[in-house]
C-alpha cells in the first residue's frame, strides 16, 4: 500500500510537533510544508522535500491525500475551505475557527462533500482520560454527580511576555478559555456523556497593558525584552475564567482556566463525582488515574494495556511503567484519523471532528456572553 501524502501550514511550535507525531505513524509521508516566512529553510531544518512560502501553490501541486493546519486560528477557515474544495482531508489546529459562523460553514462542507474533517483535540488520547470514560459508559462511576478541575499554564505570567493570541483580529474575542479552557470542556462532555446546558463565567485580566516586541518571538520561548524592544499595548482578552456549568443530566462543574499561574507549564485536572465512586486524573501525572471510594481502599491505577478497559487500549502504544503523554496523543489522534481516511468512514469516529469544532465555538461564544453579563447564560 501506497503511503499517504500529507502537507502541513504553519510551521511554528505545533507544526513540527504535527510533523514528528505524523512520521511515527509508518504509512504517512509529510511531502511539503507550507509557511509565509522561511518555508525552504524550514523544510530543510525538518527534512521536508519541499517548502512553500504559499499553501496554495501546496495544494495545487502536491496531490495530498490530507493537510494539517497549524496557523493561527483566523487564516483556518480559509485554508480549511481552499483544502476541501480539492477533495483534500482536513486536520486543524484549535481553537478551530474565529468565529461561530465559520465553524458552521466548515462543518457543513466537510459533511456535505464527504471529506473527513479533524480539530485536533488530543487530550482525549491520554490513556487515563481515555479509560475514564470507558468507565463511565460501563456504568462503574454511576451516576455523575459533579465534575471540576483546571487548566493552568504561566507562559503568559509576566508583562512581557507576548503572542499573537493576544491580539483579538487573530485569536478571537476570548483567550485563555478558546485556547485551553476549550479543551477541558470538550474532554469532560466527551467523558461524561453530558453537554454543558447552563453556564456562568468570570473573566480576568491580570495584565491590563502588556509589551509587545517589534521584533518576533516564538511562543514559550521567555525571551527578556529591552525597552527598546517593546511597545505597550492594551489587552482586551482574559488571563483568568472561573466557570461554573450545568450539564443536561443534572450534573454541576467548575473550571478554573489561567495562563499566568506561576509553575504551571500546562497542568489540567479533571476530577468526577459519581453515585459509585470518584475519579481525579492529573496531567502533571499523567499515567495514573486516582479513584476513590467510600466503603473501601482508594486506588491509584497505573497506566497498563493489560488491566484497562478495550478503548483505552487503543490509544496505548507501550508496555505498563513505559510513560506515555503529549507527543503520543498526537500519534493516536493522527492513526484514528488516517485509519478513518483508508476506509472512507468518518461516521464513527471517537476524535474531534469539525462538528466538535462548531460545539467549541459555540460554547465559546457562551462563555463571553456570560462574562459580559455577569450571569448565567443557556446553551
Amino acid at each position: 500500500m501506497e503511503k499517504m501524502r500529507v502537507g502541513i501550514i504553519g510551521i511554528g511550535f505545533i507544526g513540527a510537533a504535527h510533523i514528528e507525531a505524523l512520521r511515527r505513524l509508518g504509512y504517512v509521508d509529510v511531502v511539503a510544508l507550507a509557511d509565509a516566512q522561511g518555508a525552504e529553510e524550514k523544510a530543510v531544518q525538518l527534512y521536508v522535500p519541499k517548502g512553500y512560502s504559499d499553501y496554495k501553490e501546496m495544494l495545487e501541486r502536491e496531490n495530498l491525500d490530507a493537510v494539517h493546519i497549524c496557523t493561527p486560528n483566523f487564516l483556518h477557515y480559509e485554508m480549511a475551505m481552499a483544502a476541501m474544495k480539492r477533495g483534500i482531508h482536513v486536520m486543524v489546529e484549535k481553537p478551530f475557527t474565529v468565529t461561530l459562523e465559520e465553524a458552521e460553514k466548515l462543518a457543513a462542507y466537510a459533511e456535505q462533500h464527504h471529506i473527513l474533517s479533524g480539530v485536533n483535540h488530543t487530550l482525549r488520547m491520554f490513556p487515563q482520560v481515555a479509560q475514564m470514560k470507558a468507565l463511565v459508559d460501563k456504568g462503574d462511576v454511576g451516576d455523575i454527580y459533579a465534575v471540576h478541575g483546571c487548566y493552568l499554564q504561566d507562559w503568559l505570567f509576566l508583562d512581557t511576555d507576548w503572542s499573537w493570541r493576544l491580539e483579538p483580529a487573530m485569536s478571537g474575542k476570548t483567550r485563555a478559555f478558546s485556547d485551553i479552557g476549550s479543551h477541558w470542556i470538550d474532554m469532560v462532555e466527551n467523558i461524561i456523556g453530558q453537554k454543558a446546558v447552563e453556564l456562568l463565567a468570570e473573566f480576568e485580566i491580570v495584565h491590563k497593558t502588556r509589551k509587545k516586541p517589534l521584533k518576533e518571538v516564538e511562543t514559550f520561548s521567555g525571551m527578556a525584552l529591552r525597552p527598546e524592544d517593546y511597545e505597550e499595548k492594551r489587552i482586551e482578552t482574559e488571563d483568568w475564567c472561573t466557570i461554573l456549568f450545568r450539564f443536561e443530566k443534572g450534573a454541576i462543574g467548575c473550571v478554573n482556566v489561567s495562563q499566568v499561574t506561576a509553575g504551571r507549564k500546562n497542568q489540567q485536572i479533571i476530577e468526577i463525582s459519581g453515585s459509585k465512586c470518584s475519579m481525579k486524573w492529573d496531567s502533571e501525572d499523567s499515567n495514573e488515574l486516582w479513584i476513590g471510594r467510600r466503603e473501601t481502599y482508594n486506588q491509584k491505577v497505573a497506566k497498563d494495556p493489560s488491566l484497562v478497559e478495550p478503548k483505552a487500549k487503543e490509544v496505548i502504544g507501550y508496555p505498563g511503567g513505559h510513560v506515555e503523554g503529549f507527543p503520543d496523543t498526537f500519534k493516536m489522534q493522527f492513526h484514528k484519523f488516517y485509519q478513518a481516511i483508508q476506509k472512507q468512514d468518518g461516521g464513527s469516529v471517537d476524535y474531534a471532528t469539525f462538528r466538535d469544532g462548531v460545539r467549541e465555538m459555540y460554547v465559546n461564544d457562551k462563555v463571553y456572553e456570560s462574562a459580559q453579563k455577569r450571569s448565567w447564560v443557556k446553551l
